[in-house]
């Protein structure tokens, strides 16, 4: 983490440097400034299939549109309140992070930068924020461990039809030094994804983000050759294996058998499924449509969010995905019952834009615009970020 951009007033010290370069030194940010700009200036260096991968979602994108719209809840400000001195940090499983916001997993980060989940997790590591990893990297989960050192680190976990592969990729993660498992629920099947579908495009079998599998003893075993002699084989074997629809709430107890890692259940949306998620041993709820990748015409996370939080009512963390788009979003999110977000869509333009400095400075931009937020709002504290923080515009 640069000195100049780290601790208490993080957003002041960052846009103090911003307006002295640009004063004194005639400099002005080479980096978008609006996540607007950013996505524009992204799409120009990326090629039309990393464009449909990662930008738009489901069917008629309605879930996805929906999505990015926070505004039916409104920061309610207040004064004198002695904000000098603000802190960001949250306390997960036994762990300090410096603050409430994680780089949530990702796949075939390879389509958007040669850097890869290694430029991302330079980054993490270079600003200190958690990083989650997805099964289906481009990198193996084992560099990116490495790459990130002691930063705090969770694997996304997709799970196979095949239990061997799925119990080393558990036991892969654990040993590589992981924090936490994020078992993803709202994809037991491919969704209904038109970018792609028009284009005929599906990276996964043209052997992008498979790192994990090829790279798995369980996996490689079941192969009469291994993938760097038979890659077509080994991208069958993948269709064939990943996911299982046929996964029911009694299927968790795999995941404690199988793992001392905490887990959290990412794809809950519904305050019901929350309850069953703790029923079923898991560590912490996520509130996600996916980026708005499934279910097109589903409720948003934003919208599921109040009643998921009332429901766990702290009894677990809530993490919060899909929309986030500034601090702002970060900041409502946290008022009404999540415990830390995590940041998709502005992090992959990031990469894609400029590698590793891309998403260091989407992170910098957006814990600075969450740091001025939580101050002009009267909070100093992020964990004080509650329901009265907010106000919905039906009461207003």
């Amino acid at each position: 983490m640069p000195e100049d951009t780290h601790g208490e007033q993080f957003g002041v010290k960052h846009i103090r440097e911003v307006y002295r370069k640009g004063m004194y030194e005639g400099e002005t940010p080479d980096f978008p400034v609006s996540f607007e700009e950013l996505r524009a200036e992204a799409f120009e260096r990326m090629d039309e299939t990393a464009k449909a991968y990662v930008h738009g979602g489901a069917g008629s994108e309605e879930t996805f549109e929906r999505n990015k719209d926070f505004s039916a809840w409104r920061i309610v400000p207040r004064m004198l309140r002695g904000v000098a001195d603000r802190d960001l940090s949250v306390e997960l499983y036994g762990r300090t992070h410096e603050y409430p916001v994680m780089i949530t997993p990702l796949g075939v980060q390879s389509l958007l930068h040669e850097e890869a989940e290694g430029g991302t997790a330079r980054a993490c590591k270079e600003m200190d924020v958690p990083f989650i990893l997805s099964s289906l990297s481009s990198t193996p989960m084992e560099e990116v461990a490495e790459e990130l050192g002691d930063t705090p680190k969770w694997f996304q976990f997709y799970w196979s039809t095949d239990r061997d592969v799925a119990a080393s990729f558990l036991d892969r993660a654990e040993e590589s030094g992981y924090d936490a498992i994020v078992l993803t629920v709202d994809a037991p099947t491919l969704g209904w994804r038109e970018r792609l579908l028009e284009r005929g495009y599906y990276p996964f079998l043209d052997g992008e983000g498979v790192a994990n599998y090829f790279s798995d003893p369980a996996f490689r075993s079941k192969l009469d050759a291994p993938p760097e002699e038979d890659p077509q084989a080994a991208v069958d074997l993948f269709l064939e294996i990943f996911g299982d629809a046929s996964l029911t709430w009694d299927d968790l107890q795999f995941l404690h058998d199988s793992t001392d890692l905490p887990v959290i259940v990412k794809g809950i949306l519904h305050p019901d499924d929350a309850r069953l998620a703790i029923e079923h041993g898991a560590d912490g709820v996520g509130v996600s449509t996916h980026g708005g990748r499934q279910v097109d015409g589903s409720i948003t996370a934003f919208e599921a969010l109040p009643d998921v939080a009332d429901e766990v009512d702290g009894e677990v963390p809530v993490f919060f995905d899909s929309g986030i788009r500034r601090g702002e979003h970060t900041f409502k999110a946290l008022a009404l019952g999540a415990d830390t977000v995590l940041l998709g869509r502005p992090f992959a333009y990031g990469l894609a834009h400029s590698g590793q400095s891309g998403v260091e400075n989407v992170l910098r931009n957006h814990i600075s615009q969450l740091d001025l937020t939580m101050g002009l709002a009267g909070i100093d504290d992020v964990e004080a970020i509650d329901r009265a923080a907010v106000k919905h515009e039906r009461d207003l």
